[in-house]
């Protein structure tokens, strides 16, 4: 087993969902066999505009032949194991590239760093995902005093014990809840998506929840699609199934509930919900379906 690096890119021609599946032809698939049990860093290319670079980390569980392309396979990643980066890591700093392994021995990039799957060191991973999950901005809900020693973890972003042979790395579940409001909020300008206000309190940081579509205990996953940017009172009404969205992010109303006028002064005027800044990181239908059909009081 060994870490890798797996390039991807939203308009690729692969049967690819990166937090479910990586397909790849069979010239990559010593190499991916490696990974099988460990942990890869997504990378996207900089040559596509805007390129976050590194921006996700997940555990491939196995491989198997795709049953709907010939000749191709599926990396298929562990279920709850994804989690994009709050900072995308660009491939090059002043210090030269990230990722250290594509360097040759003259210390130039080699053509190793055009594979579209290739290992990873334990030292760059370390580098890598180290700089994508540290905590840069103050987004974290405001705590009491009493309440900061079981946030004490926060301190370190992730757990990584690295021995002669063998290195390990695990994400806690609070950092990975800091990390998807991190993200969430980002992808909502820190505004509420039903009432559309953004509040900001004296200690510079959002009074809005990053709120999960489908459940983590319901096998939601922690990416921004199934997130939502919510106030306490929207957030609040969202889990209790007293209001809902369509997939074109109609906000509904159940029938349930007990003040449907003061509901309907409470969401924006346009009766739709806000969209995230980027298209790609809009609420995806699989998850509002989930939501309609097993939380929605209709």
């Amino acid at each position: 087993m060994g870490f890798g690096v797996f390039v991807h890119r939203a308009d690729s021609i692969y049967d690819d969902s990166p937090a479910e599946q990586y397909q790849f032809p069979k010239q990559y698939l010593t190499r991916i066999e490696k990974c099988v049990g460990d942990w890869i860093v997504y990378y996207e290319p900089t040559k596509i505009t805007e390129s976050r670079g590194y921006y996700a980390v997940a555990k491939v569980q196995q491989i198997i032949p795709d049953p709907k392309s010939l000749d191709m396979y599926l990396a298929l990643i562990e279920p709850g194991s994804y989690l994009e980066f709050s900072n995308a890591v660009p491939f090059k700093d002043s210090a030269g590239p990230v990722e250290r392994g594509v360097l040759n021995l003259e210390g130039r990039i080699s053509g190793r760093a055009q594979s579209a799957v290739r290992s990873l060191s334990a030292d760059d991973f370390k580098r890598i995902v180290g700089r994508g999950l540290e905590e840069r901005s103050p987004l974290l809900p405001r705590v009491e005093d009493s309440q900061t020693a079981g946030l004490q973890e926060d301190a370190s972003p992730f757990l990584f014990d690295q021995q002669r042979e063998r290195a390990s790395f695990t994400v806690s579940r609070v950092v990975r809840d800091r990390v998807f409001r991190e993200v969430v909020l980002r992808a909502y300008d820190q505004r509420c998506a039903i009432s559309g206000l953004r509040f900001i309190n004296g200690g510079g940081r959002a009074e809005v929840a990053a709120a999960h579509i489908r459940p983590v205990e319901a096998n939601g996953p922690d990416i921004v699609n199934n997130g939502i940017a919510l106030s306490g009172t929207a957030h609040w009404m969202f889990d209790r199934g007293l209001i809902s969205l369509s997939d074109d992010l109609q906000i509904l109303i159940s029938r349930q509930a007990n003040d449907q006028d003061g509901m309907r002064a409470f969401i924006n005027q346009s009766g739709r919900a806000l969209e995230p800044l980027k298209t790609s990181q809009r609420p995806h239908p699989s998850f509002l379906n989930w939501h309609r059909n097993n939380c929605f009081k209709q």
